[in-house]
């Protein structure tokens, strides 16, 4: 009887956790753009693993480059071990706790303020269910 208890809390924990996810659109509705303070941006939010990031810009325009914290702060990267995303609407899923670095390579984009540095917590799940015997 303990089992199937314990079965059916692992069941509806693994369907809510996916519920709890959250998609963030950075900048809001101006985008990932110029002109917008990201550093207070992502301080409204509580990010956490299983949460996407949505890049929303004109392609050709700005693009987002995943980079490291040195590349952050000098606005530059590494053609090949940067990731590089240029659709126009990108989805960045949030996969691992830590600190995340985000910058436009376009011109002097990433010099003008478009970079983000965000700060990726665990995922919040149920409480696990007590041990059978354990009350």
């Amino acid at each position: 009887m303990a089992l199937k208890a314990l079965l059916m809390t692992m069941i509806v924990a693994t369907a809510v956790a996916p519920a709890l996810a959250t998609d963030y659109m950075v900048g809001d509705n101006p985008g990932w753009n110029t002109g917008v303070n990201y550093t207070s941006w992502a301080h409204k939010y509580d990010f956490r693993v299983g949460d996407s990031l949505m890049f929303m810009y004109a392609p050709n325009t700005h693009n987002v480059i995943n980079v490291n914290a040195s590349e952050f702060i000098t606005c530059t990267y590494d053609n090949v071990t940067s990731k590089i995303y240029t659709s126009g609407s990108d989805i960045i899923p949030l996969a691992e706790p830590g600190m995340k670095w985000y910058i436009s390579g376009f011109g002097r984009d990433c010099a003008a303020g478009m970079k983000l540095l965000i700060i990726v917590s665990a995922a919040e799940g149920p409480s696990p269910a007590p041990m059978p015997g354990s009350s």
